[in-house]
């Protein structure tokens, strides 16, 4: 009968769960979550990022409250409407709660909400309502919010290695 070997512990501690580095815990290098306080950038990136979700919760609620309660013209579009902007919150809501927490992931999807609400914002833009000041309101916040998010400062903080740069350090 054959016996399968288990793999070695990587030497630096990064060989999984269950792995040991043999580094005590004084000795472990800080990680961006722990590694001093968080950069403004990046307090305000999540800032604007839970606001737009915020924004989605009450336009969703507004939506659903007037399907049901209200005199729509298409009950079921505003019901569903309402439930989806409600959905649609949960990105930015998330995306914020990782970049306060100092989660690389989070970067992902708060960019992603920035580069979907520039063309919302241009087709309020296009209106010839109140909706104006709302679009001129939402491109600035998406265009703060992707400048905080590609600064340096922000991807150091989250962790992040740009493209070209070792696992270690950089080259």
């Amino acid at each position: 009968m054959r016996r399968c070997a288990l793999p070695a512990p990587h030497p630096r501690g990064f060989g999984g769960e269950g792995y040991s580095s043999g580094v005590s815990s004084e000795q472990t290098p800080a990680t961006p979550e722990t590694a001093g306080p968080r950069p403004r950038r990046l307090t305000y990136a999540a800032a604007l990022a839970a606001l737009e979700g915020l924004a989605l919760v009450a336009g969703g609620a507004w939506l659903l409250v007037e399907g049901l309660a209200g005199d729509p013209d298409d009950r079921q579009s505003a019901v569903t409407g309402g439930v989806t902007l409600i959905v649609l919150a949960l990105l930015p809501l998330l995306a914020a709660r990782g970049l306060l927490s100092r989660r690389s992931w989070s970067r992902g999807p708060a960019v992603i909400t920035q580069i979907m609400a520039l063309p919302v914002a241009y087709n309020l833009l296009q209106a010839d309502s109140v909706a104006i000041p709302a679009g001129i309101a939402l491109a600035v916040v998406a265009v703060a919010a992707l400048i905080l998010l590609i600064n340096p400062a922000t991807t150091q903080a989250l962790g992040i290695r740009g493209p070209g740069r070792a696992q270690d350090g950089e080259q």
